[in-house]
């Protein structure tokens, strides 16, 4: 397909985001050059609530479209059957602001071993910005007289690729109707061009590929899409049933129209679907402070504070554990600041740190009572790896939430 070839265009995309957020992301290493991805470039970045655009990970696989705000519409169609501009959108609609922990899919495929995928992350794809714009419930209520309880909602994204493949993805009606946003800006600025402007899709506590950039149309379908749903040329499906889809080695996934769960760990659970689709986060924490880029002096009362995030999308954090000995014991962290559905808490632990090399790590737990993994598994393991305390290795690198992976080697200096 199209959507697997390398674009030369990602280049020029590159270097242009660089320039712009001034040091705060770094390029990520993409084997296949298909994508344009930039990371947090310091991980001190997870030592605060609130992620500065200039330091927000970026990632999409087609071109920026070239748009213009006064002339874009998002159109409304599978009976839906509208069309608005974005001033049809702010002045007929309210406006709201949410919180949201975006985080890739792929945030972590670089750490497992053999290594998967093209683009290699690490941990610097996850980032919590203020979303402001229109709620799908304003927009959609008063037309889904006749709509199902399962249907479903497609956004599609309005960036030109190589060919006629579009880039498409659903969510249950459902959610749409819940906390979903059609924004307009990111932290109180219009969107940067490469994080959706003029219009993305905001999906509060699920993956990132579901939060549709430059999206033009929405239309209600009674499933998920697949080849041939949408009134256009090309293939459809492929950003839905085939990649973002987790499995492993060898295995190509079978299209699904519907699954019972769309939370992504339970699917990892259960038997159904076979292959899991990623909607909902795992949850997941990342240490901010001290960042191991320089060795600490001790205070003289030998204390420092440990600080960093936890997320679990739709989930709360109940709990997040830190460790000073890369594991072996762990005492309990505090949680503190801002409390939003779909954004990650701050963490904050004192250690009595002593001189010497420590390897620090965290781990959290979700109000499902699903914890952090130790590990990645072996590419053998999969489904089975929950039940050893791994990760399942997926050939797509796919939800990756491994404490080991993330931990941060600190030298401790006398004073």
């Amino acid at each position: 397909m199209s959507t697997e070839q390398p674009r030369e265009s990602r280049r020029d995309e590159i270097d242009t985001i660089l320039e712009r957020k001034d040091g705060g992301v770094r390029e990520t290493r993409d084997e296949a050059d298909k994508y344009t991805v930039v990371g947090a470039a310091d991980r001190r970045t997870y030592a605060n609530w609130l992620t500065p655009v200039e330091e927000h990970f970026v990632c999409h696989r087609n071109d920026i479209p070239d748009a213009d705000a006064d002339s874009w519409t998002v159109s409304l169609t599978g009976g839906l059957d509208d069309e608005y501009s974005l001033s049809d959108l702010n002045d007929e609609f309210p406006t709201v602001a949410v919180a949201h922990t975006m985080e890739c899919a792929g945030n972590g495929r670089g750490q497992h071993r053999p290594e998967t995928g093209s683009v290699q992350w690490g941990f610097e794809a996850a980032g919590t910005a203020i979303w402001t714009g229109t709620p799908l419930s304003s927009i959609l209520r008063g037309r889904l007289d006749d709509a199902d309880g399962d249907a479903w909602l497609t956004a599609v994204g309005g960036d030109p690729s190589d060919g006629d493949d579009v880039f498409a993805r659903s969510i249950p009606l459902s959610k749409a109707l819940e906390d979903c946003i059609l924004a307009t800006e990111m932290n109180g600025r219009p969107l940067p061009r490469e994080h959706g402007f003029p219009v993305r899709l905001i999906v509060p506590g699920w993956y990132g590929v579901n939060c549709v950039k430059w999206v033009e149309e929405l239309r209600l379908m009674d499933t998920m899409v697949v080849d041939g749903s949408l009134d256009r040329p090309g293939d459809h499906a492929y950003w839905q049933q085939e990649a973002y889809r987790m499995h492993p080695a060898g295995v190509d996934p079978e299209p699904n129209e519907t699954v019972e769960t769309v939370d992504t760990w339970a699917q990892l659970e259960a038997d159904e679907p076979d292959h899991p689709y990623t909607f909902d986060q795992t949850v997941m924490s990342v240490i901010g402070a001290p960042d191991g880029d320089s060795a600490v002096s001790a205070p003289e009362d030998g204390t420092i504070e440990i600080t960093g995030v936890a997320w679990a999308g739709d989930d709360g954090v109940e709990r997040v554990e830190a460790s000073t000995n890369g594991g072996d014991t762990w005492a309990d962290a505090e949680l503190f600041g801002p409390d939003y559905a779909g954004a990650w808490r701050l963490f904050r632990s004192d250690w009595d740190a002593r001189p010497g090399t420590h390897v620090l790590c965290s781990r959290a737990t979700d109000d499902q009572g699903r914890r952090q993994p130790m590990r990645i598994s072996n590419p053998d393991a999969w489904r089975g790896a929950l039940e050893a305390d791994e990760f399942p290795w997926n050939e797509g690198g796919y939800a990756a939430n491994a404490v080991l992976p993330n931990a941060v080697e600190i030298d401790v200096e006398s004073t």
